[in-house]
């Protein structure tokens, strides 16, 4: 390892914002590290504005809805010149270099994934390097498997070793611009990162400056594999904090709420916890539901709210933990003006036992404050054939996207999950984040050979079926992914903000003509007056796709 010392920016970053951005502390490793783990911070809209944009391996035939073949063609990977899905080739230094992504201004990249270039074999042999400011001499340079897997430059779980990918959290921030290069023909690859205003400060990365970070950087991995830390030392600081629980047995059809305490406030930790998990529809038919400030906010399956998908699948996120006992917890910073409610919903058919905690703090409301929302969507069937993309929300307003969960009912063996995510962001014409695959979204990769449960603070495969639930093992050169699987994936210093509105779509690009089930849980703040397309939908709650014809009668593993 070697460690030397295109987008314009969205005309609705206001200049008001650019004003305000050069009156703050210029954006540093240090201030990025400290906004990560302060989930406050997403709770308001950013007091430096950015717009989150992506540059990624797409196909570049993909130019309008308006002509399907391109639109929906999945070469996404670069396996000659020929296919120009990277910006240019270089000469450097006498090497040959393929410029991957390539951003003027002031940013900071805040994701980067890519894959093993051969399913079957681990890593790669490709030399990523980060150029800054225009220097002709990279900053970071070395192995891009070996930078970002969590056990070379970057520490886990900063950077992590994905099924099947190498994913870096850690953020690199620009003050000019940034370039990224790799030594040979990129494959799959997605850098995301933060546009911010012109005249926005912000210091370059530098070896220096990241050696100096160490303290932090070591306290940030500890803060996030740690995620109750910050929410009980805020408890042992906080006079002010009232912690609510209520029990009840629900019937069918029956609610029951709680009422929290009056005033400016916020909601910083709250659980979920069911008696009886034999039916794992049950994640799906009960509802957590919040009204704040007169408005309701959220509405969402419970399963889909805390990252679990259909039954209980215990993970431990950031923002979210479920338990093998049943407990389901999330630390979603949620405030509130006035008044607030939190409920929970029988939708089935059966009596549940519930126990219903919420735990609430004081909270200062300012100009940028914002309400948290949570919507549900599901649709059975979904068709594969013609392709199409499925909304996940389009919301309209000011607000932040900060996660989702997807659960898929797939009724082949097949690979369901080369759908590119594009999210259009204030009206864009064309999506500023447009991706490679669902499973890229989700941090992982080869998810047809992909379907082992894993975690990390900020994404998560919870649950997905395997052979060994259908009673054979897998040959070396098979894949299959029959059944359920759920994904979820939320954000930190990759929220997406927006100003006046965000539409995401998830591609449905399946292998095989059939009927598939999507239902997708959407985690996003807004103001008041923000509105979305998800509302209640107790109707399609209830609908909880079939399992396959292949599945059932495989015994009581076989979701």
């Amino acid at each position: 390892m070697k460690l030397p010392a295109t987008t314009a920016v969205c005309a609705l970053i206001a200049s008001t914002f650019v004003s305000q951005s050069c009156a703050n502390e210029a954006v540093t490793i240090e201030s990025l590290l400290r906004e990560m783990s302060d989930r406050d911070a997403v709770a308001r809209f950013p007091e430096v504005d950015f717009r989150l944009k992506q540059a990624s391996s797409y196909n570049r035939a993909s130019k309008t809805p308006d002509d399907p073949k391109g639109w929906f063609n999945n070469i996404d990977r670069n396996t000659s010149d020929k296919h120009h899905n990277f910006v240019r080739i270089e000469q450097n230094d006498g090497r040959k270099e393929w410029v991957v992504m390539e951003d003027k201004g002031p940013g900071a990249i805040t994701r980067f994934w890519v894959p093993w270039r051969n399913q079957l074999q681990p890593g790669t042999n490709i030399t990523i390097r980060f150029y800054f400011d225009g220097s002709s001499q990279p900053a970071i340079e070395g192995n891009m498997f070996d930078l970002f897997q969590g056990k070379g430059l970057i520490p886990f779980p900063l950077a992590h070793e994905s099924l099947r990918s190498a994913v870096s959290f850690f953020p690199i921030p620009y003050a000019k611009g940034c370039k990224v290069t790799m030594s040979d023909h990129p494959f799959f690859f997605q850098f995301t990162y933060r546009k911010y205003a012109e005249g926005t400060k912000v210091k370059t990365f530098t070896m220096q400056d990241f050696q100096a970070a160490d303290p932090l950087i070591d306290q940030t991995c500890k803060s996030l594999l740690n995620p109750d830390a910050e929410t009980q030392d805020k408890a042992s600081k906080s006079d002010g904090k009232d912690s609510l629980s209520k029990s009840a047995e629900l019937r069918s059809g029956e609610e029951v709420a709680l009422p929290l305490p009056q005033g400016v406030a916020a909601i910083r930790n709250l659980m979920v916890k069911l008696a009886d998990y034999s039916d794992p529809e049950v994640t799906r038919t009960v509802v957590l539901k919040i009204t704040a400030d007169g408005k309701d906010t959220v509405w969402c399956p419970i399963g889909d709210f805390f990252g679990s998908g259909i039954g209980l699948n215990p993970f431990q996120g950031w923002y979210r933990t479920v338990t093998a006992d049943g407990g389901m917890t999330s630390r979603w910073v949620m405030p509130y003006r006035e008044n607030a409610t939190v409920s929970i919903i029988n939708l089935g058919d059966s009596p549940v036992d519930v126990d219903l905690s919420v735990a609430v703090d004081d909270w200062q409301w300012d100009d940028r404050s914002l309400y948290f929302h949570a919507g549900w969507r599901g649709q059975y069937p979904v068709p594969t054939r013609p392709y199409s993309d499925w909304n996940y929300i389009t919301a309209k307003g000011r607000g932040v996207y900060v996660g989702d969960t997807l659960t898929i009912m797939n009724p082949v063996e097949r690979w369901w999950g080369e759908g590119d995510e594009k999210i259009f962001v204030d009206g864009e014409a064309f999506p500023s984040i447009f991706g490679t695959g669902t499973e890229d979204y989700y941090a992982y990769s080869w998810g047809g050979r992909s379907t082992d449960f894993y975690e990390h603070p900020f994404h998560a495969q919870t649950f997905s079926h395997k052979y060994n639930k259908l009673n054979r093992k897998p040959k070396i050169d098979e894949k299959n992914t029959l059944g359920f699987s759920t994904e979820t994936r939320t954000r930190a210093l990759d929220t997406m903000p927006f100003a006046e509105s965000l539409k995401l779509d998830m591609e449905v690009w399946s292998w095989t003509d059939c009927e598939m089930g999507y239902a997708v849980g959407c985690y996003w703040y807004g103001d008041a007056d923000t509105t979305s397309n998800l509302t209640a939908d107790p109707e399609g709650a209830r609908r909880v796709p079939p399992l396959p014809d292949a599945m059932k009668n495989a015994g009581p593993d076989s979701r």
